[in-house]
């Protein structure tokens, strides 16, 4: 069973925190973390994978242009998508630079997808995703892993 961790980054943070997240979604037994930027990302990853979790750097206080091309021209995938876990994570340049605001920005593709959207589990931070201010930090990075992990339980629960 796989798990899709599709991300933007132009200066690396998103990324990081995206191979942490992947390692958390594999901690869970039978799943496989499939990691994608946003311009490898295809319609089959988003069909063949029984979870999303996508990232963002923050752009305007929204998700950057590339996610949401990704969730636009996926959009014939919304009914097949109905169901899945979903769960987001953002990285900014400024401490209180929108990273909230983007990652609700995602939860809200998710939701019109139809998926079932998770936020961070509460030995996280217990909020709407996993996020950071520049490069991610040890305790970031912890947290990316159990927003993984917590998606990747969910969809063993949910598809398994």
């Amino acid at each position: 069973m796989q798990v899709l961790v599709c991300y933007h980054s132009r200066t690396g943070n998103t990324r990081k925190l995206a191979e942490a997240v992947g390692k958390g979604a594999e901690e869970i037994e039978g799943i496989t973390a499939i990691l994608k930027s946003t311009d490898e990302v295809t319609k089959d990853d988003f069909l063949n994978s029984e979870g999303v979790i996508a990232g963002s750097p923050v752009y305007f206080g929204t998700m950057a242009a590339e996610l949401k091309k990704v969730f636009d021209d996926f959009v014939s995938t919304r009914r097949k998508m109905e169901g899945k876990p979903g769960a987001a994570f953002a990285t900014s340049a400024d401490q209180s630079g929108g990273k909230e605001t983007t990652i609700i920005s995602i939860i809200q593709a998710m939701l019109i997808y139809g998926m079932v959207v998770a936020g961070d589990p509460l030995d996280a931070t217990g909020h709407y995703g996993t996020s950071c201010k520049g490069d991610p930090d040890k305790q970031t990075l912890a947290n990316g892993a159990r927003l993984g992990r917590r998606v990747a339980e969910l969809a063993r629960k949910l598809r398994g």
